[in-house]
């Protein structure tokens, strides 16, 4: 299968803004083991202004454009160091595309950018793709890495979605906040009642919550994907998405 997934600060980072060393190494070991198995991978992964945040020892996500730029510039570069070594650990490579809302909503830059997401899979690199954070400024452009990657899934035509986050799928309402909020499993259509119920950001650090993880199913549906969202604490539960196992919330695909 071609699989995109999608990995969130929350589930990158400490609430500190420091790398989940052990998370981190065992995502890359996970995507590493799944490639083995023959499939393609595209990882999304957000991150870079909450490592910049906690690389310049910032006690706080900053709230102005310059600095969260800033921050990202440095995050970015500590992100690709951690990724390039960790995959080349298991003999992978890696490849690294920054873009903005502007790249996918211009045709022909929507075109050069897929064409170059393809040709990568094709010589067998694993690229890994994040909103170009120093340079777009509208939170940050594409709206947020949720809808980043179910844009990513469709350029590409995955066959699924996997989306990591810090919580373990859709609820009726917001668990951390609501005892008898219901989980739900699998979803066919996305409904008003569903949107709703959705929170907000689950961390200081992050800035995707349920809502743009419900617009990014819509996106990823509407384009024949699959989407599953899935506790990122665990990354060994990528096995289980892949193989079709009852994990998390399945959004299925309008085929």
């Amino acid at each position: 299968m071609k699989i995109t997934v999608k990995v969130g600060t929350s589930t990158l980072t400490h609430k500190t803004g420091r790398l989940n060393i052990r998370r981190v190494e065992e995502l890359c070991k996970v995507l590493s083991d799944v490639k083995n198995a023959g499939h393609e991978i595209v990882l999304v992964s957000s991150g870079a202004i909450g490592m910049g945040v906690g690389k310049l020892n910032m006690a706080e996500r900053p709230k102005d454009m310059p600095t969260k730029q800033a921050a990202a510039a440095v995050g970015q570069c500590e992100l690709m160091y951690v990724y390039d070594k960790l995959f080349q650990e298991h003999n992978h490579t890696v490849a690294q595309i920054l873009i903005t809302g502007e790249d996918l909503a211009d045709q022909t830059r929507h075109d050069n950018f897929t064409n170059t997401l393809m040709r990568l899979l094709e010589l067998g690199a694993l690229p890994i793709i994040n909103e170009n954070d120093t340079i777009a400024t509208s939170e940050i452009a594409v709206g947020d890495n949720d809808t980043l990657g179910a844009l990513v899934a469709a350029s590409v035509g995955s066959d699924l979605f996997v989306v990591l986050t810090d919580i373990d799928g859709l609820y009726t309402s917001d668990p951390r906040h609501d005892e008898s909020a219901e989980f739900i499993r699998e979803v066919r259509e996305i409904t008003e009642e569903m949107l709703d119920g959705a929170g907000g950001g689950g961390t200081e650090l992050a800035t995707g919550g349920m809502a743009t993880k419900l617009s990014a199913a819509k996106i990823a549906m509407d384009a024949g994907v699959d989407m599953i969202i899935v506790n990122g604490q665990n990354p060994a539960v990528i096995y289980d998405a892949v193989d079709g196992e009852p994990v998390g919330t399945r959004f299925i695909a309008k085929k």
